[in-house]
């Protein structure tokens, strides 16, 4: 039981940074692509409405991995 135990969190962990680097990369793909750096728009240009897509973006991507490393 207790090997169960600590297979299933490994599983999670391994997952969850596989779930966080996939992420990561495809924003940092769809930020190259973009004719802007997006960081420095909203952060330092404070850009409110392009804030609202790359958060709608991040969501996007979020649920795509998470849908596919659930299976």
């Amino acid at each position: 039981m207790d090997s169960l135990l600590s297979q299933n969190l490994v599983n999670s962990l391994i997952f969850s940074l596989l779930g966080v680097v996939i992420f990561w990369v495809c924003f940092i793909i769809i930020d190259k692509i973009t004719p802007y750096d997006l960081w420095r728009e909203v952060v330092e240009k404070n850009n409110l409405s392009l804030a609202i897509i790359v958060a709608a973006m991040c969501l996007g991507i979020a649920i795509i991995v998470a849908a596919a490393i659930h299976g």
